[in-house]
């Protein structure tokens, strides 16, 4: 018996966007299915039967690997379930595709870029500290921000799991009550950023991760996501050969 799946979660399979996303392409008129405009959201498809149609091209699902890049909301955690009942990403952003995982971490207090995939040798290389991929914060930070922080995060701070520094360390905004720093980093430890700066003295108030590598998080807007772009994919994956090459030529 033919196995059929509601249209707008066969239009995700197909990489057109989130669920949410592909039901707003048939309220606005763009699918056919067998010939006909479709605009009932309740409508079925039988993937192995049915032609679907948008904007006048055949669609079909994909088998091929996933990237995203979604926005992580303040209070969601980076695992596939809490048993503290805490929300978990899954949950947090909206109808994330089955099968992808989170590419490193960013724990829960923090926010903003998060890299997910079924690609698992990708993954792993580019959450691996060898491959010293850059991880891009805005951090904020409570009180007058003084050189000693901008000048001990970029000399390094000593953590109990070993020495942490920032590649790159700059002084965005300082206003009466808090400053904002820009903090570049080649790894993903847990909580590193807030160990850091506690490190140096200081309390972080809110931090966001804008940047991971070659993938901007630009204006997403928090708990969405969307798919790679081929060079955002390509950059991820020179950088990775580049660092993998580099390593080799030191062995």
């Amino acid at each position: 018996m033919p196995v059929k799946v509601r249209l707008n979660k066969y239009l995700r399979d197909c990489r057109l966007g989130s669920r949410r996303k592909c039901e707003q392409l048939v309220l606005d008129g763009r699918v056919m299915m067998g010939g006909a405009r479709v605009t009932d959201l309740a409508t079925m498809v039988d993937p192995e039967r049915d032609r679907v149609e948008v904007d006048g091209k055949a669609v079909r699902p994909s088998g091929e690997p996933i990237y995203i890049v979604a926005n992580k909301p303040r209070g969601v955690v980076v695992t596939a379930s809490d048993p503290r009942g805490r929300k978990t990403i899954y949950e947090g952003i909206d109808d994330l595709p089955p099968g992808v995982f989170t590419v490193g971490r960013l724990d829960m207090d923090s926010e903003g870029l998060v890299l997910l995939t079924n690609d698992g040798k990708l993954a792993f290389r580019l959450a691996h500290p060898r491959y010293e991929v850059e991880r891009v914060y805005e951090v904020k930070v409570k009180g007058q921000i003084g050189r000693d922080l901008v000048e001990g995060l970029a000399r390094g701070v000593l953590l109990d799991d070993g020495m942490a520094k920032a590649t790159r360390v700059k002084l965005e905004k300082q206003g009466a009550e808090s400053g904002t720093l820009r903090l570049v980093l080649s790894e993903g430890r847990k909580r590193e950023v807030r160990r850091m700066v506690a490190g140096c003295g200081y309390e972080v108030l809110r931090l966001k991760r804008v940047r991971f590598g070659s993938v901007e998080l630009g204006r997403l807007p928090g708990g969405t996501w969307r798919y790679l772009t081929r060079e955002e994919l390509r950059g991820l994956r020179r950088l990775v050969q580049e660092a993998y090459e580099r390593s080799r030529s030191h062995d």
